[in-house]
């Protein structure tokens, strides 16, 4: 295994994401995107991994129920090492166990998502069963704002209420858009905060760009007992690359050689 990289930075994870992407010729860079500063935070600050070991019992949980964001989880596991240059140089080609959505195979990823409102659930019996075992771990779960369309994510929010899971946060990615369009137009999300709050999650929301508010609302819900917690991040889909920010056909659209170089060129320019 290769030496740690540790160097969590949001260009760094973007241009890894780029790498991946341009070698396996395949889609849904936007949506990482918009996770990265969230993914950020959480690899640098809050997930506890003893002996760098992402299978260790006393874990924490990050539980990435929107599996189609999943290069940037493998960009965080780069700078771990939990992933070598092979595995980024040969995504998505022959013989590769990385796949384009989250698959519980892989060490880190904690669930199989894609298939959207699943992960959630997942989480919430996670933090059930530490709790009931006093246990002193945390549980994160990650949801775009497409998949609160899915009605096992309010079952599991008024299962979490029920249990007051505080050792529960809830991210969601609020970038606006889901595959087909955006969530305006497809089932409008209208008043997130007060939804959150009629279910019993203590809700604040934030710059999901901004890792200093990313990291204040962490810290302070760590503080919080007896209540969930959900955390709206407002982000940007495709942010970092200009030509790619709230463009939702790049979730679907390939990098060429041209656009490779080009969102390269972005990034450098921040």
């Amino acid at each position: 295994m290769q030496s740690q990289h540790k160097n969590y930075s949001a260009s760094n994870l973007r241009k890894t994401i780029l790498r991946m992407a341009y070698a396996g010729s395949t889609v849904h860079i936007g949506c990482a995107f918009s996770i990265v500063e969230i993914v950020c935070v959480l690899y640098r600050n809050y997930l506890s991994f003893p002996n760098n070991d992402p299978n260790h019992i006393d874990r924490d949980y990050f539980i990435l129920s929107k599996g189609h964001g999943v290069m940037a989880l493998y960009a965080a596991f780069y700078e771990k090492s939990w992933l070598s240059d092979d595995d980024i140089d040969n995504y998505f080609k022959d013989g590769t166990e990385l796949k384009g959505l989250s698959d519980s195979r892989i060490d880190g990823l904690e669930v199989t998502s894609g298939s959207l409102g699943h992960g959630f659930s997942v989480a919430v019996g996670l933090a059930h069963g530490l709790k009931l075992r006093r246990s002193q771990q945390m549980v994160y779960a990650l949801i775009g704002d497409g998949e609160l369309n899915e009605g096992a994510i309010w079952e599991g929010m008024l299962f979490a209420a029920h249990h007051k899971l505080d050792n529960l946060i809830l991210i969601v990615d609020v970038n606006g858009y889901q595959a087909m369009g955006a969530t305006s137009d497809i089932i409008e999300l209208k008043q997130l905060t007060e939804k959150f709050k009629s279910f019993s999650f203590l809700t604040l929301e934030i710059n999901g760009h901004d890792e200093e508010e990313i990291d204040k609302s962490i810290k302070f819900f760590l503080t919080q007992k007896n209540s969930p917690k959900v955390i709206l991040a407002n982000t940007v889909k495709g942010k970092g690359v200009s030509f790619m920010e709230n463009q939702n056909e790049w979730h679907y659209t390939r990098l060429n050689h041209e656009t490779y170089k080009q969102s390269l060129d972005c990034l450098d320019l921040k």
